[in-house]
C-alpha cells in the first residue's frame, strides 16, 4: 500500500522487451536506501516487484496484464518517473490510500499556469465517471491529487509549486497519457450499495 506522496524522481536507463512484456532498469538514489528484491515500489503509480539492483538502480518486470491497463509500455529511455516506496506501518498517512492497482489510463487535455500553481485537466473513460466526486481523492501516475473541479468525462486539480517540481507533472505535455487510480475506499462502497440486499 503506498500514499500516493511521491519521494523522488527517477529515470528509465533500459527497457529491455521479455516475450510481449517489458524489463525496466530504472536509475534512482533516495528509493535505494533499503529497496533490496522482492520489495514492492510504485512506478508511475503502478505497484511492481523489484526483480534486481544494483548500486545506483533496480529492475521490474512488466507483464501484458499491467500493460493493457498502465501507460508503462509506451515509456521511453530516458523518461523520468515518479517513485514511492510502499507505506510502513508506523508512519504518518499524508496522502490517501493508493494500492498500486491501475485502473485506467487518463490523458491530458489542458495544463494553464497560473500566478502560483498549475491548473491540469484529464479525460477518462465514461464507464469510470461514477468513481470520481468533488474534491474526492484520485491517484495520478501514483500523485494523490484532488478533483477541484468534475466536467463531463474530464476532471481537473491544482498543483502547487513542491508537486510541480518533485514530480513528472512538469514533463507533461497536452496529448500525453496517464496513470489512474480511483479511491479504493469509494470503489467499495459502491460495491456494498450494489450488493445490498432487496427488502422485497
Amino acid at each position: 500500500m503506498f500514499t500516493g506522496l511521491v519521494e523522488e524522481k527517477g529515470k528509465l536507463k533500459n527497457k529491455i522487451a521479455t516475450g510481449d512484456g517489458f524489463q525496466f532498469e530504472v536509475e534512482a538514489s533516495l528509493v535505494l536506501s533499503d529497496l533490496n528484491v522482492g520489495n514492492s515500489i510504485a512506478v508511475n503509480g503502478c505497484c511492481l516487484t523489484v526483480v534486481k539492483r544494483t548500486e545506483n538502480s533496480f529492475f521490474v518486470d512488466t507483464i501484458e496484464e499491467t500493460l493493457s491497463k498502465t501507460n508503462l509500455g509506451v515509456l521511453k529511455q530516458g523518461d523520468l518517473v515518479n517513485l514511492e516506496r510502499p507505506l510502513k506501518a508506523d508512519a504518518r498517512l499524508g496522502g490517501h490510500f493508493v494500492l498500486g492497482h491501475v485502473d485506467t489510463v487518463g490523458r491530458v487535455e489542458a495544463i494553464k499556469e497560473l500566478s502560483n500553481s498549475h491548473w491540469m485537466t484529464f479525460s477518462y473513460p465514461d464507464k469510470f465517471k461514477h468513481l470520481l466526486i468533488y474534491v474526492g481523492s484520485i491517484a495520478i501516475d501514483g500523485v494523490s491529487m484532488t478533483v477541484a473541479q468534475l466536467e463531463g468525462n474530464t476532471f481537473s486539480v491544482g498543483i502547487i509549486p513542491h508537486t510541480w517540481k518533485e514530480t513528472i507533472f512538469a514533463e507533461k505535455k497536452v496529448g500525453d497519457t496517464v496513470n489512474l487510480e480511483f479511491d479504493v475506499l469509494g470503489k467499495y462502497v459502491e460495491r456494498i450499495m450494489n450488493n445490498k440486499p432487496s427488502n422485497e
